[in-house]
């Protein structure tokens, strides 16, 4: 059986993607599905140490799979891919990252990709975010950080996700901002103006979410649960 891929793409940075594709993942685990989690690209970490999204990732799932698969491209400055790779003297290539995927594909029923940044964050001159999700595959889930200006923000992701003739998966609405105000209002708006289905809503927390609160894309555990 061929692995199934979720993009896990944001509105922005720190909007809470390592949160909820984590949580995505231990769900899948607990529902006997073999997973496994890729951070395809990773800015910022103290030299010599793994980067903490990474480490995140690679905990959750249960599959035996190397960091060099998980993580193709590790920089340690915490900007922009693009920037990070060219002051590194790297050019980051999605088809490294395509081979890296299909290793972890066949070794798992569900590969999770945590994009960096949101979907249209480059990756070279030339590609992007965008690019990298339409060359693995895969349906997206976009993390919607709740603070001021999501509304704009999430509409116009979701259209671009749209536009690329990617599947959608759904979204999750992230509260990042403990203070915002009139969240419960920005929160229906978003249930008005973004395609389905809503996978969960996460309260502000330091910690990594509950897996009871979401709810798995349809058709991941009846497709790919372990026989």
């Amino acid at each position: 059986m061929t692995a199934r891929t979720l993009f896990v793409t944001g509105t922005d940075t720190g909007v809470g993607k390592t949160r909820i594709a984590s949580a995505l993942i231990r769900l899948l685990v607990a529902q006997g599905v073999r997973t496994v989690g890729m951070k395809p690209v990773a800015a910022g970490a103290e030299p010599g140490q793994l980067n903490e999204d990474v480490a995140v990732l690679r905990a959750a799932g249960d599959v035996d799979a190397s960091l060099a698969d998980i993580n193709p491209y590790a920089f340690d400055a915490a900007i922009a891919p693009h920037i990070a790779a060219q002051q590194a003297g790297v050019t980051i290539d999605i088809e490294v990252i395509a081979a890296a995927h299909a290793r972890l594909a066949s070794r798992a029923d569900v590969v999770v990709v945590e994009g960096a940044g949101g979907w249209r964050v480059p990756l070279s001159d030339t590609t992007d975010m965008a690019d990298l999700a339409a060359r693995l595959g895969g349906a997206v889930v976009l993390v919607v950080g709740l603070r001021l200006g999501c509304l704009n923000h999430a509409v116009l992701t979701a259209e671009a996700i749209r536009n690329r003739g990617l599947p959608w998966a759904g979204w999750v609405a992230n509260r990042i901002d403990p203070h915002m105000t009139s969240a419960a209002e920005n929160l229906a708006s978003l249930h008005l103006r973004l395609p389905g289905p809503c996978l969960g809503v996460e309260p502000y927390s330091s910690e990594l979410p509950s897996m009871s609160g979401l709810t798995l894309p349809a058709g991941l555990v009846s497709q790919n649960s372990r026989e």
